[in-house]
């Protein structure tokens, strides 16, 4: 119980940091907004291969990808803010108190799963008037892939921050990371219009299930095998992640 607590504590102190700065939620979907009005409107002639006959559907394969994008980008990216605190001497200070180390983690990874879900609100609001619909109990579902998603790609950043302690260096590593995990994941374009050897790569690819799991969301087919094989690995995924960073947080922060 004392381990939840400390997690609750942590998620509440970091919540109200973000509150008090809300400017980064608005900078998180600047990109994504600028995506869905200048780029999701070429999708139409492109996916009409597809069988996507109208603005909706292009909408429809678009927005599950880019949410998708938005919360491996997004989380991958978290490390930095750890790094700041270290060298700030905030996680320091924190060693004398009694609270756990692997809270520090987890309330940290509570606290981008809130703010990805805030974005991704954003976004399909902003889509709704463009022609797209989702039905409530698919959007739950979606959301609750989001947020494993963000707890795998921050679990992630943190562990490798941890790692390598200099920001230079972890922008490097998670560029180097997320371009080819992006690209073998198929957020922009379906992986169906690609290569077949691009399309073997992509199965390696965690997320590229999950992109495949909230396309078949956000086209009301919840039942589909792809929606709870997505959901069951990216559990899998999240879980691994958060109990390697936990690992390392432990051993570093005594």
């Amino acid at each position: 119980m004392k381990t939840f607590r400390d997690i609750w504590l942590v998620f509440q102190r970091h919540m109200l940091l973000m509150v008090r700065s809300p400017l980064s939620i608005i900078l998180g979907v600047s990109q994504p907004v600028v995506y869905l009005a200048l780029f999701a409107p070429l999708l139409k002639p492109a996916l009409s291969s597809m069988g996507a006959g109208s603005m909706t559907d292009a909408y429809r394969i678009y927005v599950p990808g880019m949410l998708v994008a938005l919360a491996l980008g997004g989380g991958l990216y978290v490390g930095f803010g750890l790094l700041a605190e270290l060298s700030s001497g905030v996680i320091e200070r924190a060693r004398v108190t009694p609270i756990s180390r692997v809270a520090l983690l987890l309330g940290r990874s509570l606290r981008d799963v809130v703010t990805l879900v805030i974005q991704a609100a954003i976004i399909i609001i902003l889509a709704m008037p463009l022609g797209l619909f989702v039905r409530i109990p698919d959007l739950l579902l979606a959301y609750a892939l989001l947020a494993l998603i963000t707890l795998s790609s921050s679990a992630i950043s943190y562990g490798i921050a941890l790692k390598v302690s200099n920001p230079n260096v972890l922008g490097q590593v998670v560029n180097n990371l997320a371009q080819p995990l992006m690209l073998l994941s198929g957020t922009l374009l379906p992986l169906a219009l690609a290569p077949l050897w691009l399309r073997r790569a992509s199965d390696w690819n965690p997320f590229s299930w999950a992109v495949v799991g909230m396309r078949s969301l956000f086209a009301g087919h919840p039942g589909d095998a792809a929606v709870w094989e997505s959901l069951a690995l990216m559990a899998g995924v999240a879980l691994l992640a958060l109990a390697w960073s936990s690992r390392l947080f432990a051993r570093s922060v005594r």
